[in-house]
């Protein structure tokens, strides 16, 4: 095998397909990079039986093969190269020589017949707005859990509608929720289609597709073996689905009330940050709302204490109650609106705590458009 190839262009293409690769595999057959060179180009993929990256790039190829060479390594070294073309060969011995300019490597190569196939998707597909769909994932995939104990609460619900797509996480303490238009097709089904994606996985679909127009979204198999890919140009990502039964949150969302408070976004985020500095890491921060504004008082170890106000408009009874700071910083960036509404939800359990609903708000006077719900549950003040 032997090809030429721009460096930039196969820097970038490297460097996409390893992103989604574990740092650490128990396997090392699968921290390789598959390349493909055949008449029409190169084809460049990763796999670690979860999720796959595949992208292809233009490559002038002299002589057509196949080679599987360690994925980080060979990211690492195309960054670096000088501004030239690049020539990666096989050697009569076997091993991969890479040239560009003065540079020359030479790597080994890995068995490409141990290496596992390609999952290919080719179920129903659909199409959401790239930027739109970032935007989703990053204001949702942060709820979701970091702990693998409950596999099932560490994905992000994706949920088609008709011709809408919903995005729902949640690690029992809190949930987000944000909607966005679905374009099914002509043939587009009425049913409703689930899938659980690792968030991990979601997030870099958003960090990698997010300026590339539409994202073709395909969902495909059955069983054990549920997939879902994710296509934007000539790249491709896809992921096996978490296997369980999510929890049906979307209940725990309740009807719009009028008892809130309004709040200038960026103005309670900085306050919040500071408050919350003399806290300990997982005790909550009080918070105090009133026709006058909203006040934070924070009560931390060796005596430390601060206190903050900010404005806000109230409409209803006072409120005081315990928030985990860092989840409310979360929510009011996710928000991306100047205001943010803080709505105090009533409950039949006399002894439980209502969580807050917190929503987008165009100005003082105006909500936003509903699309991000975030609900996160308060903290008991022990004081």
């Amino acid at each position: 095998m032997k090809f030429h190839v721009n460096r930039d262009v196969f820097s970038e293409a490297v460097s996409f397909v390893v992103k989604l690769l574990p740092q650490r595999n128990p396997q090392p057959i699968l921290a390789g990079v598959l390349i493909e060179a055949t008449e029409d180009g190169l084809s460049l993929s990763a796999f670690d039986y979860e999720a796959s990256a595949r992208t292809t790039i233009e490559a002038t190829v002299d002589d057509p093969g196949t080679i599987l060479v360690h994925g980080r390594l060979l990211a690492d070294i195309a960054s670096k190269l000088p501004n030239a073309p690049i020539q990666m060969s096989i050697e009569d011995d076997g091993s991969i020589l890479l040239t560009c300019g003065s540079a020359r490597f030479t790597l080994s190569s890995m068995p490409v017949q141990e290496y596992p196939a390609i999952p290919e998707v080719s179920g129903e597909s659909g199409l959401v707005p790239a930027d739109d769909f970032a935007t989703a994932i990053a204001q949702v995939a942060f709820a979701a859990s970091r702990d693998d104990v409950t596999p099932v609460l560490t994905g992000v619900q994706l949920e088609v509608s008709g011709t809408q797509l919903s995005l729902v996480a949640t690690d029992r303490y809190r949930v987000a929720l944000r909607e966005l238009p679905w374009d099914g097709g002509a043939a587009g089904s009425e049913e409703s289609t689930t899938a659980l994606v690792p968030a991990r996985t979601l997030t870099e679909v958003g960090k990698t597709f997010a300026h590339s127009g539409d994202i073709s979204i395909a969902f495909s198999g059955s069983g054990d073996r549920e997939i879902i890919a994710f296509t934007a140009g000539n790249k491709t990502v896809t992921s096996l689905l978490i296997k369980g039964n999510f929890p049906p949150v979307r209940r725990l969302f309740p009807e719009q009330t009028e008892h809130h408070a309004v709040v200038n976004t960026a103005e309670l985020i900085e306050a919040v940050r500071r408050v919350s500095l003399v806290l300990d890491r997982s005790a909550p921060l009080r918070f105090t709302f009133t026709g006058e504004g909203v006040s934070m008082d924070a009560s931390g170890t060796e005596q430390a204490r601060a206190t903050e106000s900010v404005d806000a408009t109230l409409i209803g009874e006072d409120v005081t109650l315990g928030l985990n700071p860092q989840y409310l910083i979360e929510a009011l960036g996710a928000v991306r609106s100047e205001f943010t509404r803080i709505t105090f939800t009533s409950s039949e359990n006399a002894n439980k705590l209502s969580p807050v609903l917190i929503t987008a708000q165009t100005s003082v006077d105006r909500a936003g458009e509903g699309s991000f719900k975030y609900l996160l549950q308060p903290n008991l003040l022990l004081r």
